[in-house]
């Protein structure tokens, strides 16, 4: 009974009822497009860096990190690959020798990262080759040698542009250095511009011919497996056979992507909550002018019998269907324009430049997870009971006496 009453008086004042609805509709709708953007920003960014250049397992000399000497290197790699490759779960493995070194153009000089790989291999860990567009040359060409990959970044500060001439530059100990004039055969453009301006690639067997290092070595192996399968199972196997080396995941190895999505995660609910506290307000100025208007009716039904906790809570159900129905509606709606734009997706082109300082692309495809509707109608129902308590405790204090004599 108490529910049939309750949503009848919801309906008595339409308008403003509606008014209630329309905001908490629109207030969820915002919230939770906007709750989509940071989860499909926070996956499209460790997504872009997985594909771009940190695998989920990286490899390395436990001291490599410390200042990227070129001693720190793996011995017998191709022994360390094999093993990987017959770990079940494992998509592709490639090795790469990494130096710090200086890209020097006739106009400029900078300091990079040369990574020296396997093309082939490399075309199966990390997506750099699709991230040439067709009039930026290509990903090697076979039987050429001295190319080199560089980036949209580098090229316009160091005023290059295809088959532009390229001179790389290392110390391979205190008193040796070497180097070698390379052609750019390709331009690539990633969603982050830190790894852009730092990163260069070019084939092992060029880099063989202009260093004294050993063969079959390697700075990095990168490990690419399906996201989250497998990766414990993985890194642990490894770890037990080449207990020597550094094996880290991409949680370990790319830090700040990790914590970022923990942040992201964390953010959309305090972001909804905000939305909820703000609306719930709303509710509670809406709720009081009810009962204020009942003040006779309140009394009336008090003086007939109805205990103050069924006024309580005859209140308070009110309240709530107040909050739910806008609540519905508004995350109905929201999940129909999600389903739109989870395929086709958003772009923020306008705001690349700072996208890209966090390594986000500007084409975003917002998703939500089932749990998040599920924990934002608690959310929604919490609201509606708390935004009911100040209202509902006003109405049960009346003096059902002093109520009937209300004009």
């Amino acid at each position: 009974m108490l529910f049939s009453i309750a949503w009848k008086n919801m309906w008595r004042n339409k308008l403003r009822s509606l008014i209630v609805i329309i905001a908490m509709t629109l207030g969820l709708i915002g919230g939770i497009i906007s709750a989509g953007i940071m989860a499909g920003a926070a996956d499209q960014g460790l997504k872009d860096a997985l594909n771009d250049y940190a695998s989920e397992i990286q490899i390395h000399h436990p001291k490599f990190s410390e200042n990227y000497e070129l001693k720190q290197y793996i011995d017998n790699s191709s022994e360390l690959n094999d093993f990987i490759l017959n770990i079940d779960g494992v998509e592709s493995v490639s090795s790469r020798i990494k130096i710090l070194g200086m890209a020097n153009s006739p106009v400029n000089a900078v300091g990079v990262f040369i990574n020296a790989i396997d093309p082939e291999k490399e075309k199966l860990v990390t997506h750099i080759y699709k991230r040439i567009p067709d009039s930026a040359g290509t990903y090697f060409k076979s039987g050429r040698n001295n190319q080199i990959v560089i980036s949209q970044r580098m090229a316009d500060k160091l005023q290059l542009k295809l088959n532009s001439k390229l001179v790389l530059t290392f110390s391979e100990n205190d008193s040796a250095y070497s180097g070698g004039a390379f052609r750019v055969c390709g331009i690539f453009k990633t969603s982050n511009s830190g790894f852009d301006e730092m990163n260069v690639f070019i084939n092992q067997s060029d880099l063989a011919k202009i260093s004294s290092l050993p063969e079959n070595i390697s700075h990095e192996t990168a490990v690419r497996i399906p996201l989250n399968e497998n990766l414990d199972i993985v890194q642990k196997k490894i770890k037990e056979k080449f207990p020597d080396l550094m094996v880290e995941s991409w949680k370990e190895s790319q830090g700040y992507i990790a914590l970022m999505n923990d942040l992201m995660d964390k953010m959309i609910y305090i972001f909804l909550i905000i939305i909820l506290l703000a609306l719930g307000f709303a509710i509670v100025n809406t709720m009081l002018m009810v009962v204020l208007e009942r003040i006779k009716e309140v009394g009336m039904l008090m003086a007939v019998g109805m205990s103050k906790w069924r006024v309580f809570k005859m209140i308070m159900y009110e309240t709530i269907f107040l909050s739910s129905v806008g609540g519905v509606i508004g995350m109905i709606i929201s999940a129909f324009l999600l389903s739109y734009w989870s395929e086709n997706g958003m772009n923020f082109a306008g705001f690349e430049e700072g996208f890209e300082q966090f390594g986000i692309s500007t084409l975003i495809y917002p998703s939500l997870e089932l749990d998040f509707y599920f924990i934002l109608s608690f959310l929604i129902i919490l609201t509606g009971i708390l935004a009911s308590i100040y209202p509902a405790r006003k109405a049960v204090k009346m003096n059902p006496v002093e109520a009937i004599r209300t004009e």
